[in-house]
């Protein structure tokens, strides 16, 4: 349908209302306001399958990471398919997603904040399944003292380099040392380690990335290792990506996956190449797209769409379907789409597909996913954390 051909208005003034009601007979992409984030249910549904027969079949769980998605619809919808928690790198995400029902939710960082110690303890005294992770005997100290005031056990794991200087204890005794002290406090409970190797998780190449994942994790599961040895409990011993997915599920020692991205998938992930093609990370689908309008094209072999740097657009975002387009910034609420001439045109008022370059950051910028099957709407899922900092 065209827009010149479209005169009925109300039907366009009535979307939201209809949103709200849940009521998405007969609504489709071409009613959505543009710029905003529609997910391919099928292409969607299909990686949460693959990803979940991969782990039954490894026999490695899923702690999937929502700094991906914000949704505590998507985290419902993989704990259905097996997953036993979620991971979250902010105190606020912790809190939404467990506000939402969800159990086993993992903080990966350290809370060293009065503020953010306050509220994982005030978290785990409403929700014992929550856990966090320390890299500093500091922080174990801080967490004891708060958890005894609360008179709570804390569920605690500890953070151990592998290969990120951004957090982990020295890997050995030193990360020994710090799970020792876990342990013997009387109201922290050691339920394991956590490496994380978020250098290997794009490095381009199979093979290499393999390579890259073992040496980063060696010194985790050397720890690990030495904790059993000397008697400490280990429930856990958690780390992975979405590009390591199938390397870190074959290593021995590691008991569970934060994988993320692999729900949508995003150009970066694309490029990094698979097990079984060198050039094209194909192992899940491209689910999640941009939707944008063309709302103008005066000049030659370009057109202007409404998604811009505010709609996290990016040099590196690619077209659905359209590989020969070049995308480009263009300002805060403009971007350009631009071809070789001869290539095909676009039309005013066009709608455009893009896939993103970072989800991450993209999701932090919308507040809702439309969810789509072909070209008809069938659910609409909040992302969370959208009311103000505090939230986030």
């Amino acid at each position: 349908m065209s827009l010149a051909a479209t005169n009925d208005t109300k039907r366009f003034e009535d979307v939201e209302q209809r949103i709200v009601r849940r009521d998405f007979r007969s609504l489709y992409k071409e009613d959505l306001p543009t710029p905003s984030m529609v997910v391919d249910l099928d292409i969607f549904e299909k990686n949460l399958r693959t990803m979940a027969d991969h782990c039954r079949a490894t026999g490695i769980n899923l702690r999937g990471h929502v700094k991906v998605h914000k949704s505590p619809d998507i985290a419902k919808r993989q704990i259905a398919l097996g997953s036993i928690g979620v991971t979250c790198a902010t105190i606020a995400e912790c809190e939404l997603m467990a506000q939402s029902g969800i159990k086993g939710v993992l903080l990966t960082r350290q809370p060293a904040s009065k503020n953010n110690i306050a509220r994982a303890i005030a978290l785990a005294k409403k929700e014992p399944t929550f856990a966090t992770v320390v890299d500093d005997p500091q922080m174990a100290e801080w967490l004891q003292d708060a958890a005894a005031e609360r008179g709570l056990k804390l569920r605690t794991a500890v953070d151990v380099y592998a290969g990120l200087t951004r957090h982990g204890s020295a890997a050995g005794e030193e990360a020994l040392s710090i799970a020792k002290k876990v342990d013997s406090s009387k109201n922290l409970q050691l339920i394991g380690f956590m490496g994380y190797s978020g250098t290997a998780s794009h490095t381009h190449g199979w093979e290499e990335r393999k390579k890259k994942s073992y040496e980063d994790t060696s010194g985790l599961l050397e720890t690990v290792a030495m904790a059993k040895k000397a008697g400490l409990p280990v429930e856990i011993v958690t780390g992975g990506s979405t590009g390591t997915y199938n390397i870190d599920s074959g290593r021995n020692g590691l008991t569970e996956l934060q994988a993320g991205s692999f729900v949508f998938m995003d150009t970066l992930y694309r490029h990094i190449g698979g097990k079984s093609d060198a050039s094209v990370y194909s192992d899940f689908g491209s689910a999640l797209t941009v939707l944008t309008t063309v709302i103008s094209k005066r000049h030659p072999n370009q057109c202007t769409i409404d998604a811009g740097n505010k709609a996290l657009l990016k040099p590196t975002d690619e077209v659905k379907g359209r590989p020969e387009i070049k995308v480009l910034n263009q300002g805060a609420e403009y971007g350009i789409l631009a071809w070789d001439a001869g290539v095909r045109d676009y039309k005013l008022g066009e709608r455009v597909d893009l896939y993103p370059t970072n989800l991450d950051m993209s999701t932090n910028v919308y507040d809702r996913y439309y969810v789509v099957r072909g070209e008809q709407v069938v659910d609409v899922w909040p992302i969370m954390g959208r009311a103000g900092a505090a939230q986030r």
